[in-house]
């Protein structure tokens, strides 16, 4: 017993010691060495099929085309008879309801269509789904302390990341596998106008299972919770 207690000290001991030699930026690189091993984000143009499943709801199924080098976003979600379409070219955004580009003042503001929630849209996939690769996009600030923590019960190499005013308020952390440096949680906490992290706000999300995408490993399952009180919210899946 006392020999197996030592062992787990020393290992212990040894990843506190990486986690304390190794910067920020050595960590996200590694990290993107994992994920996009050929750098192929910079230009992808694929298309992803998600499924949402929440408590007490239906699937929403969704169709998500991402072309960085054309700077095409397109989105179709259908949840039992509605089919919304958002597509997004540079700056021009195009809008369907049940396939119909028709759309009265009324129907949008009932249903919230809009060009501003198009680019929510653009924005929420590309940023999740571009990960960690997006993390070197400008008006990111990575931290330079990587800390060693354990997050459910397992350990991880843990990353904290701030953005620019004119990118977004919310603190984000990123939880690494410790040996293959895959992603494998994220979370982020709302700030208040003092910019001081809200510990009752956010969301963290765990990922797992990989999905090969362009030659890029995407996690297939994402599994969002509360923050607060580990509420489950839903599931991601990435069926392609």
């Amino acid at each position: 017993m006392k020999t197996l207690y030592s062992l787990i000290l020393l290992i212990f001991s040894f990843n506190c010691l990486v986690a304390q030699t190794i910067s920020g930026q050595e960590l996200l690189d590694k990290a993107i060495q994992h994920h996009d091993p050929n750098n192929q984000w910079k230009t992808f143009n694929d298309t992803l099929l998600v499924t949402m499943e929440t408590p007490k709801n239906t699937d929403r199924d969704s169709q998500i085309i991402i072309n960085l080098p054309k700077e095409l976003f397109y989105v179709k979600a259908q949840r039992d008879t509605i089919t919304t379409e958002y597509t997004v070219t540079k700056d021009t955004c195009k809008i369907a309801y049940n396939g119909s580009s028709k759309i009265s003042d009324s129907l949008a503001k009932a249903k919230k269509l809009s060009c501003e929630r198009a680019t929510l849209y653009k924005n929420y996939y590309t940023y999740l789904y571009g990960l960690p690769m997006k993390l070197k996009d400008p008006g990111t600030n990575i931290n330079p302390k990587v800390e060693h923590v354990i997050f459910k019960d397992k350990p991880y190499l843990k990353l904290k990341v701030t953005y620019n005013a004119t990118v977004g308020k919310d603190i984000w952390y990123f939880y690494f596998n410790t040996k293959t440096y895959a992603m494998e949680v994220y979370q982020f906490f709302k700030t208040d106008k003092n910019g001081i992290e809200n510990p009752e706000s956010g969301e963290y999300i765990l990922l797992s299972d990989a999905e090969i995408v362009s030659d890029i490993k995407m996690p297939k399952v994402r599994a969002w919770y509360y923050n607060k009180d580990d509420k489950f919210l839903g599931t991601d899946i990435l069926k392609k």
